[in-house]
């Protein structure tokens, strides 16, 4: 009797590993779901998004993919600051500022607005300033152009960043490590 994974036991695996992500990244109950769909019936993912009134035009993609339901999910649940590489510390903490764990931190970012200089350094003292509260902020690769940022709480961040490269994407904390 073998003892090697099967494809379909290395899939559920897989797949449990994207809810454990979900589950650390955010609360939302419908993200988990969403992302679970695009890891195991992709076409399915993308016929439930096509029929949001919110995503015109997403029926003709060929492929889901879970990284991007992930991104998307957070982005649905409010949970993402998007930023721009150029943008500076009044943006970050506007984009920060409307986030649901921000908000129920109660963290001033007054310091962050009038910062200018590197995005990643801004963020950095942002995420000092966040993990006085417990929190951390993580940045999900996407695209060369965007920046996406959530915010979780400071033990989440070890199992997150194993969790994203075990899954074969990209993320980073600000911890300076």
């Amino acid at each position: 009797m073998s003892h090697e994974p099967t494809a379909s036991t290395a899939a559920a695996g897989q797949a449990d590993d994207w809810a454990r992500l979900c589950m650390l990244l955010d609360d939302d109950p419908e993200l988990a779901p969403a992302v679970r769909l695009a890891v195991t019936d992709p076409q399915g993912y993308l016929h439930e998004r096509a029929a949001e009134p919110a995503v015109p035009g997403l029926g003709h993609l060929l492929g889901a993919d879970p990284w991007q339901a992930l991104l998307d999910g957070l982005d649905d649940a409010g949970a993402l600051a998007y930023l721009d590489p150029g943008d500076f510390g009044m943006e970050l903490a506007e984009a920060l500022a409307g986030l649901p764990r921000v908000v129920g931190a109660g963290v001033d970012l007054d310091q962050v607005t009038d910062l200018d200089g590197e995005l990643a350094t801004v963020v950095g003292v942002a995420d000092r300033l966040l993990g006085s509260r417990g929190l951390r902020i993580v940045q999900l690769e996407e695209e060369a152009q965007a920046c996406p940022l959530v915010v979780v709480p400071t033990g989440h961040v070890p199992q997150i960043l194993d969790l994203v490269a075990r899954l074969g994407q990209v993320a980073r904390d600000f911890s300076g490590r």
